[in-house]
């Protein structure tokens, strides 16, 4: 079997060996446009599961993390001042460099033939039984194959990211907040850092922010059509000064670093023909899960047992691939769903509430409050004490002042509301803004429809945006994911 691959990052390079010394008889090329020494982007990070499932395929990933990466367990959130911690969450980054280097290492001793500064397409690769795409988001061969062809549906996020290293240490992921000074009052002014340990003295630190404090702290000049290699330095600069009191004066190290909008990328099929794609070229998640290095790795993995299997059969090698990994691919990218969704709305929170419960809504971002109580117990017990101290009472059996006496209500306890309903495609303000209208006495809705996330955007809305209390319609909610609501501020409360 001739196989050729077109990307030679972490998943190429794995699916290369792995298919080298698998496949019996296989002759594997892999072509990579850069040099073999460059690696775009800073450090890579995977959670202990992950590092598991990858080292029962493939062991340099976790030799390169011994040898130079990263271990930590809790995560840690800055607001104001105050840090809170969220442990339980074994994790481990590397540079990627490092990474790459031992894969490349790995893939040459099983017998696969490395090609740098060899730029290819799937027209020029006929002479190959199968093509492998791992050429990265911005995927030329699926370009090639077509979209309408795979099925590919793109979401673009709102907020702005751009990613950086700096010379700052950090234990371990840590996630910091900071109000710029000096912008209009009609912006957020919010600024948020994803910042980890990766070896080497250097730490990731990505930025987002929201596109009208992107704008106004005067960070959108970089031309957008600048070929890729030079980063933008200007907004470099400028945020090391926004962060200085949060890193120490430390300064950020660009890459090719610019600002973009992160772009969910789905498809129905992920071959055509002799054509397979993996990883970023065909599905990606966004970072905060920290996913897009973990989802290729997991994909080669799949590939090559899937042509191990059925080495006669290129089509139904495919299927059989993505028949395991489709599933497994959906359930991060729903989990990545409502993480994505709070990057997209932290400038809110960070003005709304205070660092406890800033801390508590986003570890409850993807986990219910009992699912974060087995990692971590404390990390629920310290946010339901800040709360018995404000109310006097647990978060479900406390009031809301002046309409109701408790957080759950049966479907004859409800009092007078007005009722939005969410989903269908709009917009969560402009939901609550229609109920409103004509209803400037009212002080709670009821938020109905749409899908579970889009309920809890839509009470945020209301009740941190709009100033009114929110319930949110939930027939099947349990004990456990009412207290969640309640406790993190989604909602004020819940009818069952």
């Amino acid at each position: 079997m001739r196989i050729a691959i077109i990307g030679g990052g972490p998943g190429g390079l794995l699916f290369a060996a792995l298919a080298a010394r698998n496949i019996p008889g296989a002759h594997v090329d892999l072509f990579e446009r850069n040099r073999a020494d460059e690696a775009f982007g800073f450090g890579v990070v995977f959670s202990n599961a992950t590092q598991s499932g990858v080292d029962a395929a493939d062991s340099a990933l976790r030799e390169t993390l011994d040898a130079s990466g990263v271990r930590w367990d809790a995560i840690r959130v800055t607001a104001k001042g105050e840090t809170m911690t969220f442990a339980g969450n074994g994790m481990g980054a590397v540079l990627r460099k490092d990474l790459l280097a031992a894969l490349q290492q790995r893939a040459v001793a099983a017998g696969a033939h490395l090609h740098f500064s060899a730029p290819q397409c799937i027209d020029e690769l006929g002479d190959y039984d199968v093509i492998v795409a791992a050429d990265g988001a911005n995927s030329q061969t699926r370009a090639a194959i077509g979209d309408d062809t795979l099925g590919v549906t793109y979401e673009t996020a709102a907020a702005k990211f751009i990613w950086f290293a700096t010379d700052a240490p950090f234990e371990g992921l840590t996630f910091l907040h900071t109000h710029a000074e000096g912008l209009p009052d009609d912006v957020a002014g919010v600024f948020a850092a994803h910042a980890y340990p990766i070896g080497g003295g250097l730490s990731t630190f990505i930025v987002e922010t929201d596109e009208d404090t992107w704008r106004a702290a005067g960070l959108d000049a970089f031309a957008p059509a600048t070929p890729p290699g030079p980063s933008d330095e200007h907004s470099q600069h400028r945020l090391e000064q926004i962060f200085a009191p949060l890193i120490g004066g430390a300064h950020l190290i660009g890459n090719n670093s610019r600002w973009g909008n992160f772009r969910t990328i789905h498809a129905r099929s992920w071959h055509r023909g002799n054509v397979a794609l993996l990883g970023d070229a065909v599905h990606t998640a966004h970072f905060s899960v920290g996913s897009g290095t973990k989802m290729s790795l997991e994909d080669a993995i799949a590939l090559a047992d899937a042509l191990v299997a059925h080495p006669d059969d290129v089509e139904a090698a495919f299927l059989a691939y993505e028949g395991v990994r489709q599933p497994q691919v959906a359930r991060i990218q729903g989990a990545a769903r409502p993480s994505l969704s709070w990057w997209e709305n932290f400038g809110t929170y960070f003005h709304a509430f205070e660092p406890w419960q800033f801390g508590f809504h986003f570890f409850s971002r993807a986990l219910p409050a009992a699912k974060i109580a087995r990692r971590d117990p404390d990390a629920v017990d310290r946010a339901l004490r800040q709360w018995q101290n404000r109310h006097g009472a647990p978060p479900l059996e406390s009031a809301v002042t002046g309409l109701l006496d408790r957080r759950v209500l049966d479907r004859d306890q409800l009092p007078p509301v007005v009722t939005v309903a969410a989903g269908d495609g709009i917009r969560p303000d402009d939901a609550v803004r229609e109920a409103l209208a004509g209803h400037a006495d009212a002080s709670a809705v009821l938020v109905t429809g749409g899908s579970a996330l889009d309920r809890q955007l839509t009470a945020e809305a209301a009740r941190l945006r709009h100033g009114v209390a929110a319930i949110i319609d939930e027939p099947e909610c349990d004990e456990d994911r009412a207290m969640t609501l309640v406790l993190s501020g989604r909602a004020d409360a819940v009818l069952r």
